[in-house]
């Protein structure tokens, strides 16, 4: 038996300490928001004035349109990343959108859980792990 001492993000989900498949750790996960955050200024920039609502709504499209395509968005993937079922697999088509409108509010993004899951993964009932 484990104590709270010996347990380690993922652990409850049956997932692995390190490695392929662990819980993506904070910069990690900063790294993938900023390169996704970057992209959709560099759109808003070139199509759009720098309109906020318009680069708010680049972002959330990246990652709705990737999430389910190609397991993450861009910068999920570029920073080594996969977003998936807490139980594993694909998180299909309505979990991205979820997930997604909850993370531009912010405030989920940022309350975790002991497994590193924020309130936007916990409700989309999805989990971002090294890929």
């Amino acid at each position: 038996m484990t104590t709270s001492a010996d347990a380690y993000p993922g652990q409850r989900l049956g997932l692995p300490p390190t490695g392929r498949g662990s819980v993506a750790r904070v910069p990690r996960r900063l790294a993938g928001l900023a390169i996704d955050w970057i992209a959709a200024v560099v759109i808003s920039i070139a199509f759009f004035d720098y309109d906020p609502l318009a680069t708010m709504a680049i972002f959330a499209a990246v990652h709705i349109l990737f999430i389910p395509t190609i397991g993450g968005s861009p910068g999920h993937r570029i920073a080594g990343m996969r977003l998936q079922l807490a139980t594993g697999g694909w998180p299909g088509l309505w979990r991205p959108i979820v997930r997604t409108l909850l993370l531009v509010l912010v405030i989920p993004a940022v309350i975790w859980d002991p497994d590193q899951r924020g309130l936007h993964d916990r409700a989309a009932g999805t989990i971002l792990v090294r890929a």
